[in-house]
Order: C-alpha cells, then structure tokens, then sequence
C-alpha cells in the first residue's frame, strides 16, 4: 500500500485544523482520484501509528467541572473570590489545550498568575468521542455558557486561535458576561488578508470535507490526518527529526525539550464531524459570523454587540490566521475606539501562544491590561 507523494504547501501545517485544507489545496495539484486512492491508505496507516504518552499540564490545577465537551481547569493561586475569573478558551482545533501550559518556562498560564491575575481558569476541550460526532457550534456555547455561569457570571475572556471566534460568539450573545476580551490570532473576518487558507477554503467544495468526515465515522480525526501528513511527507518528518536527536543525543534540555513537543504534536484529538463542517462552511466559507448573519443560541450575532474593552494580537508572519483577520474585529466591534487595542508580535501562528519571546515580551502586558480592566 502506498501513498503518493507531493509537493509541500507554503504554508504552516502546525495546526491540525488547517491539514483538511492544506490537502484540498494539494487534491487540487494531484486530481481528485489519487487523493481518495491516498485517502485510503492513509486510513490503515492510521491504524498502526505508534504515539507517545499524552502531554501534561504543566502548572498545579484543579478540576472544578467535568463537562460533555470539556473539563474546566482552575489554576488560581490564591482565593480571591471578588477578583472577575481569567478564563482561557484554547483552540478547539486538532491538538490538546495545554498549548496554554505547554511547560514550565513556556506556558500562558504560568505568565498571567505572574502578572497579578489571581484567577486564571482553562477550558481543555475533550477528544471527539463517536457520542460527540452529531456535536454542533452551539453545544460549544451552550457549556461555555454554563462555565462563566459557575464563576460567577462575568469573565475575562481570552480567545486563543479557534478559541477566539467561539469567545467573540459568547461576548456577542451575551455582552453582559464578559468584561474584557482578548483575541489572539482569532480569525474573525476570514475573507481579510492575503493567506492561502482563504482561497482554498472557498474554492473547495463542502463535499470534499464531508468526504473526510465520513472517512472517519462522522467525526475529523486527528491521528488520522496527522499519520497521513506524515506518510505524504516522509523524509522531513522522520530522517530529519532523527539526524537531529542523534547530533544532541548528551544534550538533556534538547532531549527534554523534544520529548514535550512530540507529546504535544503527537497526541491531536478529534473533533465532531458536525461542529468541524459548520465552522468551514459557515464561518470560513460564508464568514458569516462576520456578517452579522450567524446564528448562535437562537440569535444572529453581531459583532456590533460587543461593547466591552478589547485586545488584539495578530503574528507578524502568521499565514494561519493573517493580522488582516484580527484586526479587522474593531472595525465591527461595539467597543469604544479608544478601548480597543490591537499588536502586531513578531512570528508566526504558533508562537503567539507557545513562543518563549512572546510570552516574555507580549503577554504580561496583556495580562496588566486585564488587570486594569477591573479597576
């Protein structure tokens, strides 16, 4: 059994969400025939895949609720019940949501209790399991709901990735509940910029994904499309990696520092079929959460009903989600010009959330604006 192999897209493959699209993109190159000859192939490959032991949280937590589609983590470091919750929505996209606690040294988490936030929560998003296969946008919102209920009602809200229009959603739907909100490398106006997940995404029909969807029994599986990116592209994801452990084999912190990542990159998880053919159709197909014309709860959502204080990141050369993309949320937004801010940090998609240069430079001063927030 075989897989063709092709060229590489010029674009990041960090997020496992985008590897539908990076291959549609390529299906595009190579006919429709051969992918789903690959598609096939790919699925026993998947079968046999040997992955590493799940990542960690790195920071001491607690869980507070056990929910369908997620637990909620607390990471408070002090009871200060009067202080309004930080909570992080990470991206429901592929991999775990410790990317916001990758490890200690490295981790979102660990940066906002340093700047004074006493309260600090995470939502980390189940694996798909086939129950959660028919699971809809508003399920997600619906539970995030019943969180910032639990905490009180009111939150700081920070949307990482995918995480960020699932939180613009719950702002616009329930502007009362959220009294700051962060959007880092949220795509929130996906007909902005340059990229090329904007062509591909609207020139693919929607029957190509729901073809994916099937071939993993109505769910997008995660180790199935990772075990297929890396049979298409063979040499640079294994020669590669091995020539490099093999030149640092007395270097323990590298040895370290590459087991975490495999744990993390290694582990994707799987999302409901339902929920992944909503996003592409509505949201990066039609943009319509955009347009003021998704509905959410039972209402449409308009952007326009945020009011409250707003922080923007985008990554300098993130081909994920363009800056174009972040930005253009102030233009709709509700909030007060002089209450938005908006930062370019240097880097790609990734590394707005992981990367030690942004954590160190970029994030403690988002976390002292969501502590002004509540003064």
């Amino acid at each position: 059994m075989t897989v063709k192999t092709i060229d590489k897209p010029k674009f990041d493959h960090s997020v496992p969400w985008f590897w539908p699209l990076a291959y549609a993109m390529e299906a595009e190159e190579m006919g429709l025939d051969v992918f789903t000859e690959n598609m096939k192939a790919l699925g026993e490959m998947a079968k046999v895949a040997v992955v590493p032991p799940p990542p960690k949280w790195a920071t001491k937590n607690r869980v507070l609720l056990d929910m369908d589609t997620m637990l909620l983590r607390d990471f408070s470091t002090e009871q200060a019940p009067d202080a309004v919750p930080v909570l992080i929505d990470p991206p429901y996209a592929g991999h775990s949501s410790t990317i916001a606690d990758y490890q200690k040294g490295q981790s979102l988490i660990e940066t906002l209790l340093a700047a004074g936030l006493p309260r600090v929560l995470a939502m980390d998003w189940k694996s798909a399991t086939p129950e959660m296969r028919d699971f809809n946008i508003d399920k997600y919102l619906a539970e995030i709901n019943v969180v910032v209920d639990d905490l009180g009602g009111r939150v700081h809200l920070v949307g990482l990735c995918q995480g960020g229009w699932m939180s613009a959603m719950l702002a616009a739907r329930f502007p009362g509940k959220v009294a700051s909100l962060v959007l880092a490398g949220s795509p929130i106006d996906t007909s902005a910029g340059n990229g090329p997940l904007k062509k591909i995404a609207r020139r693919t029909p929607l029957s190509f994904y729901e073809q994916m969807v099937a071939a993993g029994g109505g769910r997008m599986l995660g180790q199935f499309m990772l075990t297929g990116w890396k049979n298409m592209h063979p040499g640079e994801n294994y020669l590669g990696k091995f020539i490099d452990l093999y030149a640092h084999a007395t270097d323990e912190k590298y040895l370290k520092r590459t087991e975490q990542f495999e744990r993390w990159y290694e582990n994707p998880i799987d999302l409901p079929g339902r929920y992944y053919l909503q996003a592409i159709d509505l949201l990066f197909k039609k943009n319509l959460f955009w347009k003021g014309k998704f509905i959410g709860l039972g209402r449409k959502l308009r952007l326009a009903d945020i009011t409250c204080p707003a922080y923007l990141l985008g990554g300098a050369s993130d081909d994920i989600t363009p800056p174009a993309q972040v930005f253009a949320a102030e233009e709709k937004l509700g909030t007060p010009k002089e209450k938005v801010v908006k930062r370019t940090a240097p880097g790609g998609h990734i590394g707005l959330f992981m990367g030690s240069n942004t954590l160190k430079e970029v994030w403690p001063e988002i976390g002292a604006w969501i502590r002004d927030q509540a003064k």
